[in-house]
């Protein structure tokens, strides 16, 4: 009998002990040294521009090899980065921010103010999150001279340096952030922490980022994404391996020591095995939730909006990511479990194990045809490739022409950003998740924003919402901000811009002879990270 590849993966899993066969890293590379860590991470890199897309692992790219002007420390306090010193102007309209001594870009040229100005402007044409909102408050941004720079405001905004320091202004070059949001930039030299190596890039198999010798930390300790971003290491790899079998294989065999999203299935064994470790990064957890595109039949429709969100079973989606209960958790409130404005309004709609008869009546109110509804199905992300073949399942028993369009994540994030019907490449459904802790702010989170063909992948369009986030970085008390918010919840649910499908908090697998980690929501930081 013949025994694949797959199942002899099986059999050494089952026994909990690394494998002894050939491995594709193996193959391909020297073994490991001590100064070198190699990571899998959650789906594949595709779209290196943090401003073009919101993939997580973008991000973590984009943290890698740029800085920020600011940072949250681990008590959500604001703290400057490349920034040395900040005052504001008496009238608080005009803030003065002088940039830090030792600032270089990878091309061996300095970070000036000019540089830093573009990029605020860059990010202030992305067009969910705060940045329109602070060029449409702006008065003018523009440099004093290399090192300093201005934002003079028209009229004062009390929490600009807090949102300055929430939200990811990555810092590039003048002559890449130059260039349009809505065009990528691709020559990845930043200023930060490590250089991303383009010479070893090998698209869908491995990345490679080094250290950046010359870059100056802050003296202050890492805290978050806050203090110095000190690199104890030489080099990172990012290896694409998608089979999750394969890449368990390959850290109990000490060939990578860092596994983003171990299936739940092989906590376990992980458990069990005395040279690894699983530790939860990101303890508020992640929301799983599901997008439609509201420019294309059938979901054009509000009808058939609604039809979804009545739809879902959240403890059998849940169930999806991870199949332990004590893991899991619904969530109702747009702004999650555990904001400061989780509220319960409007949430009639949620019914445990969903309401499929309601969900029917809704696709036939909508006047649903029988259209086809594509869901792209990313078949290298666990929890996203299970739930979205129930979600087919599911459309599909009461009545709806559902078909998954099977890819990698990275073609996931390509194909979402198509406008046009499933006949001309389109889709109808795509499934993402996002950490608990960002859904606190409904004008930072670009999927919060519905504005329409402007906005985030599914483009719903509400402006009576629009004219709620206005209204809520004008008012001034938690109490006042509190009803703003069951406002906006009341809205959401009613035009529906997203569904929820449950929450999970999963932990990251790791060698112990890998420490350091810093954990945040959603990304993976690289510097304070050692290997002994």
């Amino acid at each position: 009998m013949k025994i694949s590849r797959r199942e002899l993966i099986k059999v050494g899993l089952a026994a909990g002990t690394a494998l002894s066969i050939p491995s594709i890293l193996r193959a391909q590379t020297a073994p490991t040294d001590a100064r070198t860590v190699r990571m899998v991470m959650q789906g594949d890199l595709s779209v290196f521009d943090p401003y073009y897309t919101t993939a997580s692992i973008t991000y973590s790219h984009a943290l890698a090899i740029y800085d920020t002007l600011f940072s949250l420390d681990s008590k959500l306090v604001p703290q400057p980065q490349v920034v040395e010193k900040w005052g504001v102007s008496d009238d608080k309209k005009t803030y003065t921010f002088a940039l830090r001594d030792g600032l270089g870009w990878h091309d061996g040229t300095p970070v000036t103010a000019a540089d830093c100005v573009a990029s605020v402007r860059r990010w202030g044409q992305y067009a969910s999150g705060n940045g329109p909102l602070i060029m449409e408050r702006a008065r003018d941004i523009s440099k004093k001279d290399d090192k300093t720079f201005t934002i003079v405001l028209k009229e004062p905004l009390g929490f600009l340096i807090e949102i300055l320091a929430a939200e990811y202004i990555f810092l590039m070059r003048e002559k890449d952030a130059s260039r349009p949001a809505t065009e990528q930039v691709t020559a990845n030299i930043g200023s930060g922490p490590f250089k991303f190596n383009e010479a070893l890039a090998k698209p869908g198999a491995s990345f490679t980022y080094d250290r950046n010798e010359k870059y100056v930390p802050r003296k202050e300790p890492a805290d978050r994404l806050a203090g110095g971003k000190v690199v104890k290491v030489d080099r990172v790899i990012w290896d694409n391996i998608a089979d999750p079998q394969t890449a368990l294989s390959a850290l109990q065999a000490g060939e990578v020591d860092f596994l983003q999203q171990p299936p739940p299935d092989f906590y376990s064994m992980i458990e069990t095995d005395p040279n690894l470790d699983l530790q939860v990064l990101d303890k508020g957890g992640q929301s799983m939730f599901l997008r439609m595109n509201c420019l294309q039949k059938p979901f054009d429709n509000v009808k058939a909006r609604q039809a979804i969100l009545h739809l879902i079973d959240q403890d059998a989606f849940s169930h999806t990511a991870l199949p332990d209960p004590k893991y899991t958790k619904a969530v109702t409130s747009l702004f999650g479990n555990s904001s400061l404005y989780s509220n319960d309004e409007n949430t009639g709609w949620y019914k445990k194990g969903g309401d499929p008869e309601k969900a029917k009546q809704l696709f036939k109110e909508a006047g649903y045809a029988g259209e086809k509804v594509v869901i792209l199905q990313p078949t290298n992300v666990t929890w996203s490739n299970n739930a979205t073949q129930l979600l087919a399942a599911t459309l599909r028993k009461i009545g709806v022409n559902a078909e998954l369009a099977p890819s990698d994540w990275g073609g996931v994030v390509a194909r979402r950003a198509k406008k046009g019907p499933v006949e001309d490449g389109g889709w109808s459904i795509f499934l993402t998740s996002g950490s608990d802790y960002s859904f606190r702010d409904p004008i930072a989170l670009a999927y919060l924003a519905p504005n329409g063909d402007k906005g985030w992948y599914g483009w719903p369009k509400n402006d009576e919402f629009l004219a709620l986030q206005a209204k809520w970085v004008d008012v001034e008390t938690l109490d006042e901000r509190k009803a703003v918010a069951r406002e906006m919840q009341k809205l959401w649910w009613d035009f529906v811009g997203v569904v929820f499908l449950g929450q999970f908090v999963a932990p990251i697998a790791r060698r112990k002879t890998l420490t350091g980690l810093i954990g945040i929501p959603d990304y993976v930081p690289m510097w304070n990270m050692e290997k002994a």
